[in-house]
């Protein structure tokens, strides 16, 4: 009696085991808090139930059964099979590895955002007042987020939170902030028809990051291209001046005869006659004094930039760029050369065979100036497929031996200039020298008599003393054409890239990543006619069911 008690015992409390176990789990998922009072539980049913797993094999040599050993090693190999799929989620969820097989890299960030937000100064915040979390816009965050664990972003609801929304001034749904200690700045308004960009939520995280600002001027006064919206005007490249955190301003040297002390960058862009003489040396002053200058300069046109050019070691020429490889690949004309080919240089180190193309080039001529350091940043293809056209006028382009000049064309330069001020040595005051003897007199056998007692020799000048100026670096990029920067063509391919890239480089803001900027999902839309709609119905509702059902006939026929 008193062993059957003892099993019956041993039974009870076996069952207690995972009695305790399920208390300690319940309590710990119900209050989300794993203390001391569900380890507790826990850990006496796990002794409990092992100590009676133990106790009935021991009474009934349940492990040295085939059975028991069978579903031991079952158990145990479905143990490891767990292990293995939760270490591999564990690594997946710490570990991220993605390819994007997209032909626009639409679900990786540009290398502009990723170094953005990888040396982030403090953290940052991105709130989105909507209601609606849409899983292109969730994406596009965490891609930022998994690059710092300084980005963190949150979905907001204004109705049940409207302290919040009131401290962001939220006007309406979709509205999405930016937020970096206590600087606050609008992002965008996002809906059904816009999505989040990533073009803008670097370009506002860029300009909310840093604190400094460049100031680019844009030469006016020469008919350069239109600053604000209209034809041929240049207002989108303007626009995402301001983005990159560049302070934006019209220049007219007739009327100040000097470039501002603040100018970090002067744009010349397409002017169509001649500077003064006066602009011209006002334009050298500022290079001499470290100053930095774009030229975008068109055919058929003379701004009178010679003398400043020559100093720096380019020419103008006056033919036309002529590039028939654009023409068959992407349907560009031959006087819009398409280039593939850059230069090893920080402003094009991100383009690799990228395409960028410049409708009505003129190309450059670059000779070795001591002092200049020149990169040539755009090259055409090589003869025939590209050549500098001098007939102008000729409706058909064709190569002229003798006139023509073949290819590869330079349509892009940028320079480097050391300048060191005049007063970088400072030399100290000199004394009175002596009378010298008269020729009479001297000669190279007498020797030079003593000095008097009354009259000492002047002591010898000290050597002159650095100044504490330093010296300074002038860059200059010189582009065979402005028409590249336009409204409408500055969005397609590269050109946006070489023109900001550029300024950027020239403003020598080495805090700013010089990169390509976040490309957009491209239109992949097919508009058909109603001929072409017609016919694909036809081919794909009878042309093709006959196709098969006539393969199907003989195959029948011949195994007949």
């Amino acid at each position: 009696m008193k062993i059957v008690a003892k099993k019956k015992l041993w039974k009870y409390l076996f069952w207690l085991g995972p009695f305790l176990i399920t208390v300690g789990l319940t309590v710990g998922l119900i209050s989300e808090q794993w203390g001391l009072i569900p380890l507790v539980f826990l850990i006496t049913g796990i002794v409990i139930s092992g100590l009676g797993i133990i106790w009935q094999s021991y009474e009934t040599n349940w492990w040295k059964r085939r059975s028991t050993q069978a579903g031991t090693n079952a158990l145990v190999a479905t143990l490891a099979v767990l292990a293995i799929l939760g270490l591999i989620n564990f690594l997946g969820t710490r570990y991220h590895l993605r390819a994007d097989l997209t032909e626009a890299q639409l679900f990786t960030l540009a290398p502009q955002s990723q170094e953005l937000v990888r040396i982030l100064p403090q953290p940052v915040k991105v709130w989105v007042f909507d209601i609606n979390q849409n899983p292109q816009d969730k994406e596009l965050l965490e891609n930022y987020q998994r690059q710092s664990s300084k980005f963190k972003y949150e979905y907001i609801d204004p109705q049940t939170r409207p302290g919040l929304a009131e401290k962001f001034g939220v006007k309406d749904y979709g509205e999405v902030y930016l937020e970096s200690g206590n600087k606050r700045q609008l992002v965008q308004t996002i809906n059904e028809n816009e999505r989040l960009s990533e073009i803008r939520l670097t370009s506002r995280l860029q300009q909310l990051t840093n604190s400094t600002t460049a100031k680019a001027y844009l030469l006016q006064g020469h008919g350069e291209r239109q600053l604000s919206p209209g034809k041929d005007a240049i207002s989108q490249a303007v626009q995402a001046l301001g983005d990159k955190n560049f302070a934006t301003s019209p220049l007219n040297l007739g009327e100040t005869s000097k470039v501002p002390q603040d100018a970090a960058v002067v744009i010349v862009a397409g002017p169509k006659r001649g500077l003064f003489e006066g602009e011209v040396k006002a334009l050298q002053e500022y290079l001499n004094r470290g100053g930095n200058l774009l030229l975008m300069i068109d055919p058929n046109t003379d701004p009178k930039l010679n003398s400043l050019l020559q100093e720096w070691g380019v020419s103008l020429d006056n033919r036309l760029a002529v590039d028939v490889s654009g023409e068959s690949i992407v349907g560009l004309g031959p006087a819009a050369p398409l280039v593939t080919e850059y230069g090893q240089h920080p402003i094009t180190k991100d383009f690799g065979n990228g395409n960028s193309f410049y409708p009505i080039a003129r190309p450059l001529e670059i000779t070795s100036v001591p002092g200049v350091q020149a990169t040539p940043l755009l090259r055409t293809k090589p003869y025939p497929k590209s050549w500098a056209e001098s007939d102008l006028q000729s409706e058909k382009l064709e190569f002229n031996e003798g006139k023509d000049l073949k290819g590869p064309l330079t349509l892009g330069v940028a320079l480097t200039r050391k300048q060191t001020p005049k007063s970088a040595f400072t030399p100290q005051p000199a004394p009175t020298p002596s009378p010298l003897p008269s020729p009479t007199t001297q000669s190279k056998a007498s020797p030079t008599p003593p000095a008097s007692p009354a009259s000492p020799a002047p002591p010898a000048s000290p050597a002159p003393t650095p100044s504490s100026q330093t010296a300074t670096e002038s860059r200059l990029v010189v582009l065979g054409n402005s028409n590249f920067a336009t409204d409408g063509l500055f969005q397609q391919q590269l050109n946006g890239d070489v023109f900001l890239n550029s300024v950027t480089w020239l403003s020598q803001q080495g805090e700013q990543p010089l990169s390509i900027r976040p490309k957009e999902p491209k239109n992949r839309r097919i508009t058909l006619t109603t001929t072409q709609g017609n016919l694909l119905i036809l081919s794909s509702l009878l042309l093709l069911p006959l196709i098969g059902f006539a393969i199907a006939l003989i195959i029948w026929w011949k195994r007949r």
